[in-house]
């Protein structure tokens, strides 16, 4: 009991390598997490934006409205 069979290094050594080997996984993994808060902040920021943009647009519109009801007028 005191020592390990092949079969606990060779689980140890598959889940090494899954973590730390290959291209990185687990910077490419935290990096895709960091690009999906960044985009989740973003998106959550747009509705302000967007109304602020409506409101400016709409604004603009009834402007051009009432230039067209004078010139009419």
């Amino acid at each position: 009991m005191g020592t390990f069979s092949i079969w606990h290094w060779l689980i140890v050594l598959v889940v090494v390598l899954v973590l730390f080997g290959g291209r990185g996984k687990i910077p490419t993994l935290m990096g895709d997490l960091a690009k999906g808060i960044k985009s989740f902040k973003s998106n959550m920021k747009e509705p302000e934006e967007e109304s602020a943009d409506a409101k400016k647009l709409e604004a603009d519109s009834s402007a051009a409205q009432d230039e067209q009801t004078a010139a009419k007028g």
